[in-house]
């Protein structure tokens, strides 16, 4: 799962953000109520906007929850307690699969 953060695009719509990771925008609004982490913005007419901060939040919760079998219990602590530790593995964990990706695409054009 990688989702694409375009360098001009402030926000993103629930459905954007659930359509990105290939879930209900149901489960979305579900984990901005449980996780303190995601402060997505509300727009006049109270419709949730996620911000890239939010969006990499998300990313590292799915990892978490739906990638790694946390409860939302042991995500919620475990943000809470290795927040920059668990944040910095995760991006490791990104870029890795990204140049695995590039190389794949190399080794194919060979």
């Amino acid at each position: 799962m990688h989702i694409e953060l375009s360098i001009d695009k402030r926000y993103y719509s629930i459905g954007e953000v659930a359509k990105a990771f290939d879930v209900n925008a149901s489960l979305i609004r579900f984990w901005d109520n449980e996780f303190d982490i995601l402060k997505p913005k509300k727009n006049a007419k109270g419709n949730r906007m996620f911000t890239p901060e939010d969006i990499t939040n998300l990313q590292l919760i799915f990892h978490l929850v739906k990638e790694r079998g946390f409860t939302l219990e042991g995500a919620k602590t475990h943000l809470k307690e290795g927040q920059k530790k668990t944040l910095d593995k995760f991006e490791i964990i990104r870029k890795l699969e990204t140049i695995r990706t590039q190389l794949t695409n190399i080794k194919n054009q060979l």
